[in-house]
């Protein structure tokens, strides 16, 4: 289903014609038919022939109500200008098509309007002055088509004309991620909230989930309709009005932004290319009051030129928008658009923003090779936020868990986590290795990235937390070795053994042994020969099934309360016993 947009001065005729064209008025309110005055986005729709069924938006035309059009003509496939041949080119002509020109909106038709009013001269001339107007601007070839909406005239040539239009344009992407920017909420009795608005990106359904920003609000969809027909899903390109519950009613306005839960993110902060329109040629001062008009709503924003045609951007609330958005900039003193533009990078950080990065992002044409300017810049960011900032992956990213990272990153933290895991052998030539999370720490970068550090590197290894030299020097070294066969002496004189910390040996030494299993570390600083533990099971086995209890196998070690407890609670840990009151039951 396409959608197509009218645009045009006021009183030129576009709600007239879209009657003409479906039978239907797009002027809800009361106030709009007892003035014959668009006031608000009007919607309608109709069959144009061979089963084309297309969904119409009429905007107002009077400059008062621009903030109006805007919110409705972003969704759009194609255009209807609409240019009364009686008067010809006006100032909301002029600024409509500037608009059209600004949102990249390059498939439509002028429908040159009032002929049956006009002389033939006049008509002609209103012609060639459209035609002139349109140069330069993507409606360029746009064809003009004489219509006289009251007798039909003209009209099978312009339902043609727009059929031909939707044939060129390009269908919308089915498989992308689903938003609507919301153009309307109402309430109906018995059912609760509704929006309307053009789904975009992607398909929805009844019964999915959606989010609402700002505001972060979750919504289930629980009924679903387009152009007055009950759906079960919607494809990207339709108009549709959603019945949806769950969370705050007020928070819905126009202006609001839907789409799947964790697939859309807000910024306060963008860099977008940026152009004026050519009936305000002079450049835009960063002084300036101005209004950002992004997807149907709009805010006030404050502009600062990165260079002639690209600025950073600074929406007064978070927008959630994703690159390659298109935006329109109105001066709010002039009461006119100046400016639109293109979403370059929605989250461009707080730092410096440097010549190449501008540079990058200006040579960038699609998607995948904004994602990799963001990728580059940011040096590691989630897959999620990439995703939804540029929607796609770069083609090369290291992956690491729920990371990408720059594969230059990449080869910069190995080198650097290399030299740490020597530094840290260097000064502990005992312990096993730098602590995974240390390292982390230290080199600020998540833990899956640790991982996958040492994972592509063949020098590094990671066992048990820690992370260590392939090469490392075997630890236990000559004075190791001789040191623990002084402790090993200490220890095994008796079951009634001194605490490690009391031991004349490097405490690096008796963890080392530890970890090596040649000790066995039952309690906070009580270490015994696994020798021992045996000896201990074998005693613990000779009391019998009955059970015993702490005291009685204190006596049967010859051992004081203070091994005693520790030992019981070993037997415990690995399963000889189990505790039962007092005794302890052997299993």
């Amino acid at each position: 289903m396409a959608i197509i947009g009218t645009a045009g001065h006021v009183d030129h005729g576009k709600s007239t014609l879209i009657r003409a064209l479906t039978g239907r008025d797009p002027d809800r309110w009361a106030e709009e038919q007892e003035r014959g005055l668009t006031i608000d986005l009007g919607f309608a729709w109709a069959e144009l022939g061979m089963g084309l069924e297309v969904g119409f938006v009429d905007v107002p035309g009077h400059e008062r109500f621009i903030k109006n059009m805007l919110a409705g003509i972003g969704g759009i496939d194609v255009a209807v200008l609409v240019v009364a041949a009686d008067e010809g080119w006006m100032p909301q002509t002029e600024e409509h098509a500037a608009v059209l020109d600004l949102l990249g909106i390059d498939r439509g038709v002028v429908a040159l309007t009032r002929v049956d009013v006009t002389d033939a001269d006049t008509v002609e001339l209103a012609a060639l002055e459209t035609a002139d107007r349109l140069a330069g601007l993507s409606l360029q070839d746009w064809p003009i088509i004489p219509v006289a909406a009251p007798t039909g005239a003209g009209i099978d040539d312009l339902r043609a004309a727009l059929a031909n239009a939707i044939g060129a344009s390009t269908p919308a992407d089915p498989s992308g991620r689903p938003r609507l920017w919301v153009d309307r909420t109402f309430t109906i009795s018995g059912a609760g909230t509704v929006v309307t608005g053009t789904l975009v990106g992607g398909s929805l359904a009844v019964g999915d989930e959606v989010e609402s920003l700002p505001g972060n609000d979750i919504w289930r969809i629980r009924q679903m309709q387009s152009h007055e027909a009950d759906r079960q899903t919607a494809e990207a390109g339709s108009r549709v009005a959603l019945n949806v519950v769950g969370g705050d009613r007020d928070a819905l306005i126009r202006g609001t932004h839907l789409g799947q839960p964790g697939q859309w993110r807000e910024t306060d902060r963008l860099v977008a290319s940026i152009r004026t329109v050519r009936s305000h040629p002079d450049a835009l001062s960063e002084k300036g009051a101005y209004r950002i008009h992004i997807g149907s709503g709009s805010q006030p924003a404050r502009l600062r030129m990165l260079s002639d045609d690209m600025a950073v951007i600074s929406p007064a609330e978070p927008v959630p928008v994703m690159a390659l958005d298109r935006f329109v900039v109105r001066d709010v003193g002039r009461r006119a658009v100046v400016a639109g533009g293109i979403v370059l990078d929605p989250h461009p950080g707080d730092g410096r923003l440097d010549a190449g990065y501008m540079d990058a992002l200006a040579s960038a044409t699609t998607p995948t090779e904004l994602a990799e300017v963001y990728l580059r810049r940011r040096r590691l960011v989630t897959r999620q936020e990439l995703e939804s900032d540029a929607g796609a992956l770069p083609d090369a990213a290291v992956a690491a868990g729920g990371w990408l990272v720059d594969p230059l990153v990449i080869s910069e933290l190995g080198e650097a986590l290399v030299e740490a895991v020597e530094a840290f052998h260097r000064d502990n030539p005992r312990r096993e290795g730098l602590p995974a999370a240390t390292a982390a720490s230290s080199l600020a970068v998540p833990p899956d990235v640790i991982a996958a550090l040492v994972e592509t590197d063949d020098r590094l290894a990671l066992e048990d937390g820690a992370i260590r030299m392939v090469s490392r020097a075997d630890p236990w070294d000559e004075a190791a070795e001789a040191a623990w066969r002084r402790a090993e002496t200490e220890l095994g004189a008796s079951l009634a053994v001194p605490r490690a910390s009391s031991l004349d040996i490097d405490a690096e030494v008796v963890r080392l042994a530890i970890r090596t299993g040649r000790a066995v570390e039952i309690a906070n600083d009580v270490v015994f020969l696994p020798e021992q533990l045996e000896e201990i099971e074998a005693a613990a086995r000779t009391l019998g099934e009955a059970g015993f209890t702490v005291a009685d196998l204190r006596d049967r070690l010859g051992v004081s309360r203070r091994h005693a407890v520790p030992i019981v609670e070993w037997l415990d840990a690995t399963g000889v016993t189990k505790r039962s009151g007092d005794l302890r039951i052997l299993r």
